[in-house]
């Protein structure tokens, strides 16, 4: 059912982003997913038309500059993925409904070229790069460029420069195809590469017969054991599962949802048995109340001296082999901490993207360069999804705390599995401001060496300012670091790292170890 609402909206030139176009004003908010406002100039009523779920968790947006009161009708609509001409077998974005949640300058030529190579990307690569499991980021890629405003010309070159050292689609087992619909042949399937192209086939007929959301709830969310399984599998691999799963859910495409669904299954799945199920064991379930902050438990858990030193320079895997191998019951003991209540999921949203902007922005070595850690950028990077995700009508309240959850405690593991670098607050508050983020925006989408990782970290971090304004003044009870004009200097600091590098200096990795730094410049002094 459709609700009808008025409510006070404080409209303005800048509202968290707002993009014009024409008579219309694309708005950006983080209780909004799609969001259209129709603002005449000669008029103060306004239609809002957004995807919200069944209710509006707000009546005003955070502003910077207030213009104009206005009245509006809310037209809450149900959220559907299959609305637009998009197939399980074809890649087709809409300028006007395929943005993202945060976007600017999108047109109709960059959403053509944007599906057309992405469509091409979905028929000839596979999800991994390599034979060590290095994963193919074109998707994560082109769709980040084309909500910052990248040119058709400059997406059509991040393709061309990414598809090289792609490998090849690998051949359907049809016979396998069918045994998928078997759950104990299911999980005997699970985990193994070459059942990649197998599972992209049966979960595009899965979605064609039932549509995205059966799919969804049947295959991740239902609780069963193999769906246990697969959301394991779904925080897994550096979040790239979720990460692909967040841009297929965002941009309203079933095609990526199939593969986000594939590339789970040949993840692993130690996420789960090892870490995410016994810490909300620990935390007696999902949902309860969280007592404190997750500024809190990270510096709680860095205080802790057998946890913040349980990672060596030498490990693989260094969240496995280190901080689950040498310290699981410290980590599992602060992590079960970051539990997040029905009527505290925007705020403990806000925290898990500020805290992740923090130890990402403020672990760097003051007579260093400035570097940002490769692995801590992707905190910051799945982030953006959740302002899609906490806002999806077919998902339940508990599904939503669990991936919550899930998603703070993976965070508060990754900032320990670097060696727990000591945070530089002034680092941040003292950069200077010599770009706006149209120009760092330009320049990621034009950085000659960059997969992805650069472009999704400044359109992250223009999400996360907008998820955290609401919550400026609330600083010290939130555990909020970054605030005001720090978001601009991060994205400032990023623009600078970056400059004249290539793809191997480009970050750091592992940046809480002496070893990780000393490829990298001195600062100089003044």
């Amino acid at each position: 059912m459709i609700k009808q609402m008025r409510l006070s909206l404080t409209t303005t030139r800048e509202i968290t982003t707002a993009v014009a176009r024409g008579p219309r004003i694309l708005i950006r908010s983080p209780h909004f997913s799609t969001t259209t406002i129709i603002y005449p100039a000669r008029t103060r009523r306004a239609l809002l038309t957004c995807n919200l779920g069944n209710t509006v968790p707000g009546a005003r947006f955070a502003t910077t500059t207030t213009t104009t009161t206005t009245t509006a009708n809310i037209t809450a609509q149900p959220f559907d993925i299959s609305s637009n001409m998009a197939t399980t077998k074809k890649i087709q974005l809409s300028p006007q409904t395929d943005i993202g949640v945060w976007s600017t300058g999108v047109t109709e030529d960059s959403a053509r070229m944007a599906s057309e190579v992405l469509q091409e990307d979905l028929e000839k690569h596979h999800v991994f790069f390599n034979e060590m499991g290095f994963h193919n980021h074109i998707v994560h890629h082109i769709l980040t460029i084309y909500a910052l405003g990248a040119s058709p010309s400059e997406i059509k070159a991040a393709y061309d420069r990414n598809k090289a050292y792609q490998r090849p689609t690998l051949p359907v087992d049809e016979s396998v195809v069918q045994s998928l619909h078997d759950k104990a042949k299911f999980k005997e399937c699970l985990g193994k590469e070459k059942n990649y192209p197998n599972f992209l086939e049966f979960f595009q007929r899965e979605i064609e017969h039932k549509g995205v959301e059966k799919v969804l709830c049947e295959y991740v969310f239902s609780g069963d054991e193999n769906a246990e399984s697969m959301l394991a599998r779904l925080f897994g691999g550096l979040l790239h599962p979720f990460i692909h799963f967040g841009f297929a859910i965002e941009f309203n495409q079933p095609a990526l949802i199939a593969e986000a669904l594939a590339q789970m299954t040949v993840h692993e799945q130690w996420t789960g048995p090892r870490f995410l199920w016994p810490a909300e064991k620990a935390a007696g379930g999902i949902g309860k109340p969280g007592k404190k902050t997750m500024l809190q438990l990270l510096e709680e858990a860095r205080a802790d001296k057998k946890l913040a030193s349980s990672v060596l320079w030498e490990d693989g895997n260094k969240l496995r082999d280190g901080v689950l191998k040498r310290a699981p019951e410290e980590m599992i003991k602060y992590a079960s901490q970051y539990t997040v209540s029905e009527d505290q999921i925007q705020e403990k949203f806000a925290e898990m993207v500020d805290v992740s902007v923090y130890f990402t922005s403020a672990s760097q070595r003051p007579s260093k360069e400035v570097k940002f850690d490769f692995f801590y950028i992707h905190t910051v990077n799945s982030s953006v999804f959740y302002s899609k995700i906490l806002a999806l009508p077919f998902l339940d309240t508990r599904t939503k705390l669990r991936l919550l959850e899930w998603k703070g405690r993976m965070d508060l593991m990754m900032y320990i599995s670097r060696n727990a670098p000591e945070l530089y607050l002034d680092e941040i508050t003292r950069y200077p401001i010599k770009s706006d983020w149209d120009t760092i925006i330009t320049q990621s989408n034009r950085h000659p060496y960059d997969d992805g990782h650069l472009a999704k970290l400044v359109r992250a971090l223009r999400n996360a300012e907008n998820v955290c304004r609401p919550y400026e003044g609330q600083e010290k009870e939130r555990g909020l670091k970054i605030t005001g004009d720090s978001w601009l200097k991060i994205g400032n600091m990023v623009s600078d790292s970056v400059k004249g590098k290539g793809e191997k200096t480009m970050w750091i990795r592992s940046t809480g170890f002496d070893e990780a730094w000393e490829q990298f410049e001195d600062r100089a002094r003044l």
